[in-house]
């Protein structure tokens, strides 16, 4: 086992290098699925896929980080840990469930320090049914140039109106409008697309080859940006279904010490969305029990990250910012989605190791069931 420090990295490349070291030290069958652009120091970007177990287990879970590409710095940690955690890995093995680690998502993003994709699209706003007419998001619609001033950082004005905003309609309906996802403003924030993205389509082929098999399915996706720091809010991760919540609250609830939250009831810090990224498994993996959370860390409040992310968007639209304004937009990223410290590093740690053993355990209760 290395300790919680060596596990994250700071950079994409040196966490791709330690996800893929760890993997193959463990003996995993690894394959890796190359993105068609490069990464900002010029790197190879890829989702890489690494199986510990059998291919053919009937009991599958999927651990996966960076759906939105800064957020990787932290799940990719989980991951590498994971990779040298050998009573961990026992443990899974002694339960028969094989766990397929999904590694950067949305490699872009991580490497580029940016939650979206190369197509600027929130992948977990992306799995849609695009044959049918798209959600509409007309209070996004009302905030867009609100979000994206002329310059960066906004004036006191844009500040005004923004705040303005909030106190007419409540932070929680301003966090609704601006997250739940939308579909007409490619240059905007929480973008869902008008197509698959290639994380969306490769997602999917790792899906159909890995999950062909599995008669039970659990997925922790690892994410950061919502609720106090430190603390990993288990997001209930599948459709709006009162046996599967009943199911995730039995495996991760932890009587009632580790609550599962849900957005469908309003327990969640996270708005109501759609196009999200396990709905995949519904139709690539139809045989299966699904059951799954996102497992949100908290980082800085709500504000600052929705702060974050319109500079991020704004410098997205203005490439010839001044380098000085640049570095400033990309640190705040950073400090928006991951905090530097060793103490948040091993909260991150102890919390995933207890939602991966407890969906190993849920998994064997629902076979001997």
């Amino acid at each position: 086992m290395i300790g919680p420090q060596r596990a994250f990295s700071s950079s994409y490349a040196r966490a791709r290098v330690q996800f893929l070291e760890g993997a193959a030290a463990a003996g995993m069958a690894i394959r890796s699925h190359n993105h068609p652009l490069l990464g900002r120091d010029g790197e190879t970007l890829a989702m890489d896929v690494a199986l510990d177990g059998p291919a053919d287990a009937r009991q599958l879970l999927i651990v996966s980080s960076a759906c939105h590409g800064v957020e990787g710095y932290c799940g990719s940690g989980v991951q590498v840990f994971a990779a040298h955690d050998a009573e961990w890995r026992e443990h899974a093995r002694a339960a028969g469930v094989a766990v397929l680690y999904i590694h950067a998502l949305n490699p872009h993003g991580f490497s580029f320090v940016r939650r979206v994709t190369h197509e600027n699209v929130d992948l977990n706003r992306n799995f849609q049914d695009f044959s049918q007419p798209l959600p509409a998001n007309p209070a996004y619609a009302d905030l867009h140039a609100l979000l994206l001033p002329d310059t960066w950082p906004p004036g006191p004005d844009n500040q005004a109106a923004v705040d303005a905003t909030i106190e007419a309609h409540g932070l929680a309906a301003y966090q609704a409008a601006v997250t739940q996802g939308q579909h007409r403003f490619p240059d905007g924030l929480f973008f869902g697309g008008t197509s698959p993205t290639w994380s969306n389509r490769t997602l999917r082929q790792v899906l159909r080859q890995y999950g062909g098999q599995a008669r039970q399915i659990a997925w922790i996706d690892l994410h950061t940006g919502l609720g106090p720091s430190g603390v990993g809010e288990r997001i209930f991760a599948c459709r709006d279904d009162a046996v599967a919540l009943a199911r995730a609250r039995a495996w991760w609830g932890g009587d009632g010490q580790t609550p599962v939250t849900s957005i469908y009831d309003g327990t969640s810090t996270s708005a109501r969305l759609s196009g999200l990224m396990w709905g995949a498994v519904y139709e690539e993996c139809a045989q299966a029990e699904y059951t799954g959370i996102a497992m949100e860390y908290g980082t800085v409040p709500i504000l600052d990250v929705i702060d974050a992310l319109r500079g991020d968007h704004w410098l997205h639209l203005h490439p010839d910012a001044p380098a000085e304004l640049r570095r400033a937009i990309q640190q705040r990223m950073m400090d928006a989605f991951y905090v530097d410290t060793d103490l948040w590093r091993a909260q991150i740690v102890a919390q995933a190791r207890q939602a991966l053993f407890q969906a190993v355990d849920g998994l064997k209760a629902s076979v001997l069931g």
